[in-house]
C-alpha cells in the first residue's frame, strides 16, 4: 500500500483532509463519529454524515494529524 495517500472529501461546508502517511490508526474518529468514518464502506470518509461542526470537533481528537479540515464559509 502506497503511504503518501493524501484524499480529500467534500461537503458545502466543510472539506476533510486525510494524510495516509500520518494515519496512528488509532480509530479515534470511527469511534467517534462512525456515520462520518467508517472503514466498511467507501469512500470511508462521508462528510454528510454529520454537521460540520460535529465533524471539525472530532477530526481535532486526531492524535496523529493525518486528519484536518478547511472550513468553506
Amino acid at each position: 500500500m502506497d503511504r503518501n495517500v493524501k484524499r480529500d472529501y467534500e461537503s458545502d461546508e466543510i472539506i476533510v483532509h486525510w494524510d495516509n502517511s500520518k494515519c496512528a490508526h488509532s480509530g479515534i474518529c470511527v469511534l467517534g463519529l462512525p456515520g462520518v468514518f467508517n472503514l466498511n464502506q467507501h469512500p470511508w470518509i462521508n462528510v454528510n454524515g454529520a454537521t460540520a461542526d460535529e465533524i471539525e470537533a472530532q477530526v481535532a481528537k486526531c492524535p496523529s494529524g493525518a486528519l484536518t479540515t478547511t472550513r468553506k464559509n
